[in-house]
């Protein structure tokens, strides 16, 4: 994927409404920094959403790739002729990855009568401070599992991917399968490491299993690895669940130099950090919480995989499947919420959707319900680089 520059959507520290913005008609603003060649909108009566992630920390990598898939899509819903005949806009600002400037960046997104909703929000923190920041704007598709901040009440939060419980389930399960009892983890100091930390427990109970070594670094962003990587290469555990996203490829090059031979299983966020492990990533296993971006048997991949393309995207991955699939789910809101839509009838529309078939992968919400999708499954990095699940 060819990147923007790393300055290119970037934000002051203390931001105000006009700086906050950086208004992305169809994306024609990525394209001018990136050179995707997308077309800009013609028609002046638009649909705007929001999105708000990092562009300029550690979770850039992420972050890009939500926006270029959640993009990808409504591009190709706009050359198929919008919702309702109305076109849509992505109004994209930079959070840097801080919770703070997520929450200013909301705000600003609230105070435009225009902007209707918002898609795929980045981190833990950040989803909270976005949710509580608006809620009578429908908050579509957070890219965290954290199962503290889904137990919170946030009517206005609609949830596309599966929580990191479900994931950790899934990993432990798939370890005990292969005959692997000994298993660690290495997490982070704050509401997403201790969230972590607790599914971890509770599925080693479940197994019947208890913990082979705990580590831990300082936060989500911290690149203070040596010591927890020191700690899981003493002890040899056969298997470390990677609880890390951005800061992930730092700890595996720790825990080698350190001499740690565990398989290494990553969480779903750990996925956006594969391309900065290079060879490092070759038999690392993770779960996904999308199909993986190669598997044409889902139609939704088929959709995605063309959409992409018509973007003048030719690389593939699982962050911006995600941003697709997140942007798949609010446009079906907006479709239900008829061709004047409100930012509450947005939000009545999408608590509506029921047995909702993505191509391959169904949404269920219903009144209560905010936790729309369960897929899991376990992908590993083969020594060709190839994704195989």
């Amino acid at each position: 994927m060819r990147e923007p520059e790393a300055n290119s959507f970037s934000l002051p520290s203390k931001p105000n409404r006009r700086q906050v913005i950086t208004r992305i008609a169809g994306a024609a603003g990525l394209a001018a920094a990136a050179g995707f060649g997308l077309p800009a909108f013609a028609q002046a009566r638009t649909i705007r959403i929001g999105a708000s992630f990092d562009n300029s920390s550690v979770e850039k990598a992420n972050g890009i790739a939500l926006f270029v898939g959640s993009s990808a899509y409504f591009n190709g819903l706009n050359r198929a002729g919008g919702i309702n005949g109305t076109k849509v806009e992505l109004v994209m600002a930079d959070d840097q990855f801080k919770p703070d400037i997520a929450k200013a960046n909301a705000l600003a997104f609230a105070a435009d009568s225009s902007v209707l909703a918002m898609v795929h929000p980045l981190g833990t923190r950040q989803t909270a401070e976005i949710s509580d920041a608006v809620p009578g704007m429908a908050v579509v598709g957070p890219n965290t599992g954290t199962v503290s901040l889904r137990k919170k009440a946030a009517p206005n939060t609609f949830w596309v991917r599966a929580n990191y419980d479900q994931e950790l389930d899934r990993l432990i399960a798939t370890a005990a399968v292969l005959g692997q009892s000994r298993i660690g983890i290495v997490y982070s100091e704050d509401p997403l490491g201790q969230s972590l930390l607790a599914g971890f427990k509770a599925a080693l109970a479940k197994a019947k299993l208890e913990p082979a070594v705990i580590a831990s670094t300082p936060s989500t962003t911290s690149m203070e690895v040596d010591a927890a990587a020191a700690k899981i290469a003493a002890a040899e555990p056969q298997i470390v669940i990677i609880g890390l996203a951005g800061t992930a490829p730092a700890f595996v090059r720790a825990l080698r130099k350190a001499g740690g031979k565990s398989s290494a299983y990553g969480l779903s966020i750990t996925a956006s950090a594969l391309g900065a492990m290079g060879d490092l990533a070759h038999g690392l296993g993770f779960a996904i919480v999308v199909p993986s971006p190669f598997a044409t048997k889902f139609e939704i991949v088929r959709r995605y995989q063309a959409d992409m393309l018509a973007n003048g995207v030719k690389e593939f991955s699982l962050p911006s499947l995600e941003g697709y699939m997140d942007a798949c789910v609010l446009a079906e809101g907006l479709r239900r919420a008829g061709p004047s839509p409100t930012r509450a009838g947005v939000i009545a529309a999408l608590e509506h959707i029921e047995g909702y078939d993505l191509g391959g992968v169904k949404i269920n919400y219903g009144r209560g319900n905010r936790e729309g999708n369960q897929f899991v499954d376990v992908a590993v990095i083969s020594s060709n680089g190839r994704l195989i699940s």
